[in-house]
């Protein structure tokens, strides 16, 4: 059972990485940031940035399975940018089912658009809101006794 405190979240993509910060006191998480990828590679400075300023004992990136579960081109892509970030900050990298957060994310910002309370200029966090709900559903799996889920 992981016993990280603090965890910083990534949705991969292939043009951009949704980034979120959990933390396990209130199993938790919040949308922090959106990092570009290109063919290049991911904005490593940026990442830096990040994993300075929240400290994370852990990282958790999800994996884009299909509806039935089995693995794809997406998948593999994703689990070789949590080996980079392994190698990179030497954090365990933990790996986490993130099918449907996106539409998750994409239907809450509908939401809150409908109600007034989000504009179009906010979905560029749409990668984050969608990171923050991998967090939590992973601190979810993996907190004892949790009852949220």
């Amino acid at each position: 059972m992981p016993e990280a405190a603090v965890v910083l979240g990534f949705d991969f993509g292939l043009r951009r990485i949704g980034v979120a910060v959990g933390q396990r006191v209130t199993n938790t998480a919040s949308a922090v940031a959106v990092v570009r990828h290109s063919a290049q590679g991911p904005d490593w400075p940026a990442c830096d940035v990040l994993l300075k300023t929240w400290r994370p004992n852990a990282l958790v990136v999800g994996l884009p399975l299909t509806r039935d579960g089995s693995e794809q081109a997406m998948t593999v892509a994703a689990r070789a940018f949590g080996e980079q970030l392994a190698n990179r900050y030497s954090l365990p990298v933990h790996f986490a089912d993130e099918r449907f957060t996106s539409r998750a994310a994409d239907s809450a910002f509908a939401a809150a658009r409908r109600a007034g309370l989000a504009r179009k200029k906010d979905a560029a966090m749409l990668d984050a809101q969608a990171a923050r709900g991998i967090v939590e559903q992973w601190l979810d799996q993996t907190t004892p006794g949790n009852s949220r889920t």
